[in-house]
């Protein structure tokens, strides 16, 4: 048994927990909430979390969009542009970490740290240089801004994978050599399988990060057909009519349930992925 100091600290241990948890979840409790509500009382009793009485009639009208366009539009294009965005930068980002990290070749050294470079430039200098040349190409009002610049890796999710391709004993590339393994043979059967945690959270980072982009939709999307979720959600909120924010907060829950369901399905890959990161085998 705990002796009476022990006992103390764990109890105010659980219940700093308990209090911080909370604390963390009150605004999606809320969101919650307030989805179930209907609009004369989500501001006027914000403070309760229990609706008067649950209105789920805000997840049809939500779903029925604006403009004649369905929320299920806007959800197929986010995960068309998620979906691509992010299996292509993943696939760039592991073999370029594999070449920075298997492979020595003249100027690699000076690529690796043009690319480090890359990772401390603002990425506020680029919107006008790379809007001008998506106009020129024609690319405005399509999904390729979005997806094509992804499709040449990430320079952080190469960095995370080289710490684990670094990390691998070279002796495992020899021993495929010998049984006549080329460089692409030993990428995909060797190093691939040992760097799987690093993979699947650089997936996951990737997934979260398009998912939630607001930014690159708004330049260069105008037409509503083409919104993700991320833009969709903004245009519930009119300023010269009555704005729904019961059915725009239903929305925003259902646009959270991809986000949970990646991350509960891969959330061990995730703390293995962040917790080996830069460890040498």
């Amino acid at each position: 048994m705990l002796n009476r100091p022990a006992a103390i600290r764990a109890v105010v241990y659980h219940l700093f927990v308990w209090i911080t948890a909370f604390l963390m979840l009150y605004p999606l409790l809320w969101l919650l909430s307030s989805s179930l509500k209907d609009n004369s009382e989500i501001f006027t009793h914000a403070h309760q979390l229990t609706p008067s009485f649950i209105k789920f009639e805000n997840y049809v009208t939500g779903w029925q969009g604006f403009g004649g366009i369905k929320f299920s539009t806007y959800f197929l294009n986010s995960l068309i542009i998620t979906v691509c965005a992010t299996v292509g930068c993943v696939i760039s980002s592991t073999l370029v970490a594999y070449g920075f990290g298997r492979i020595r070749f003249a100027g690699s050294r000076f690529l690796f740290v043009c690319m480090l470079i890359t990772m401390m430039l603002p990425g506020q200098v680029l919107i006008i240089p790379q809007y001008i040349f998506f106009q020129k190409i024609g690319w405005v009002n399509t999904f390729l801004p979005l997806i094509v610049p992804s499709l040449f890796g990430l320079p952080f999710l190469i960095f995370m994978i080289m710490q684990f391709v670094r990390g691998l004993p070279n002796e495992l590339d020899e021993s495929a050599k010998i049984d006549g393994c080329g460089r692409y043979a030993i990428f995909y059967r060797i190093i691939v399988p040992l760097v799987t945690p690093a993979v699947i959270s650089a997936t996951i980072f990737k997934f979260y990060w398009v998912w939630d982009d607001f930014f690159g939709p708004l330049i260069y999307l105008n037409r509503p057909r083409l919104y993700p979720v991320s833009l969709a959600l903004k245009f519930f909120a009119d300023p010269q009519q009555k704005t729904d924010w019961g059915a725009m907060f239903a929305m925003s829950i259902l646009s959270l349930v991809p986000v949970f369901a990646v991350f509960l399905a891969f959330q061990k890959y995730i703390v293995e992925g962040i917790s080996t990161t830069g460890l040498k085998g």
